[in-house]
């Protein structure tokens, strides 16, 4: 690991490390007063449902935070976040353990002196307003110490992407069609389980998966197109489709991307300063907008695509 990396995981882990001794300290210190029975589980009125003995209290809530830091900090290492992107990456750490450690120490505080778990006293929900205060002077702070790492794209220009030369008057569209076989199949998967919940449990639970694996099932294989309508994906129906116009694009790439490291999984992904059309890792169009964000779509020939891509941006620009 660089010294860069370890700068940026240690101030990815600062905020979960600080939140688990706190928590760790103060259960040591208040142990004594606590029943052999917690108080674990509260329902949306903040009222009490549900006990756990103390030693299984300890082994579910000890982990959560610092499991927590370590995916936080592998999302920092490993992906691919520049600029804004980084810093609300940070921040948003920084918020995400400032709330859970408030909550977890709450939780603690309403079993206090209680005889046993059913004497404890309910979950006031003000608890969750002063987490959230919390979670926004946390990620403020969070916000204050990072310095965002500059994007090593950035300092290419528009003017240098690669383009195609077209004649004045020509007119030129390119279209392509990808895929991958875990759209079809996870679809089927998501059916099962959908209409195994519809009837053995409810429709309520089984509906709203049937429509998720329609989804699937309609950009099993997704068309792209690049032409004087901006760039286009759209599925095996006219509709759902995403269009990127021609006057949001600032300029466009053709890149290799990390379905993982860079959008957390496939599928339709949105993260800080990205969202895309994710079928595997490998060549994607990447169309970066006017505020800096960018759209990527994994698709073969992605080259031809971003230079086209440029060009209808030039011509768009130039009112032609």
């Amino acid at each position: 690991m660089t010294r860069k990396h370890l700068g940026r995981a240690t101030l990815a882990a600062l905020p979960f490390v600080l939140s688990f001794l706190v928590d760790l300290i103060l259960f040591l210190v208040l142990k004594d007063r606590l029943p052999a029975r917690l108080a674990g589980h509260f329902n949306v009125s903040g009222d009490v449902n549900g006990y756990v003995d103390r030693t299984t209290y300890v082994l579910v809530t000890a982990p959560v935070l610092p499991v927590l830091g370590a995916l936080w900090v592998l999302m920092v290492v490993r992906g691919k976040f520049y600029g804004r992107a980084h810093r609300l990456l940070i921040g948003g750490g920084w918020a995400v353990a400032a709330f859970l450690q408030y909550v977890l120490v709450a939780a603690l505080i309403v079993n206090l002196d209680a005889p046993d778990g059913a004497a404890a006293g309910s979950f006031p929900l003000w608890h969750l307003a002063v987490a959230t205060g919390a979670a926004v002077l946390a990620g403020g702070i969070g916000l204050l110490l990072v310095r965002a790492p500059e994007d090593p794209r950035a300092g290419k220009s528009p003017a240098d992407r690669e383009r195609i030369a077209l004649a004045d008057g020509e007119v030129a569209g390119w279209a392509r069609t990808t895929g991958s076989w875990w759209l079809p199949l996870g679809a089927l998967v998501i059916v099962a389980t959908g209409t195994g919940l519809g009837y053995g449990v409810t429709w309520f639970l089984g509906a709203p998966l049937l429509v998720l694996a329609l989804l699937m099932l309609t950009f099993s294989r997704a068309h792209i197109t690049v032409d004087r309508r901006g760039l286009t994906v759209s599925g095996l129906l006219p509709w759902p489709r995403f269009q990127l116009p021609l006057e949001r694009i600032e300029a466009a790439d053709s890149r290799r991307v990390d379905a993982v490291a860079e959008f957390g999984g496939w599928g339709y992904r949105i993260r800080p300063g990205r969202t895309g059309f994710i079928v595997r890792s490998g060549e994607a169009i990447v169309a970066r907008q006017r505020g800096g964000r960018e759209f990527a779509v994994t698709v073969e020939d992605s080259g031809t695509g971003a230079a086209l891509l440029n060009t209808l941006v030039d011509r768009n620009r130039a009112g032609r």
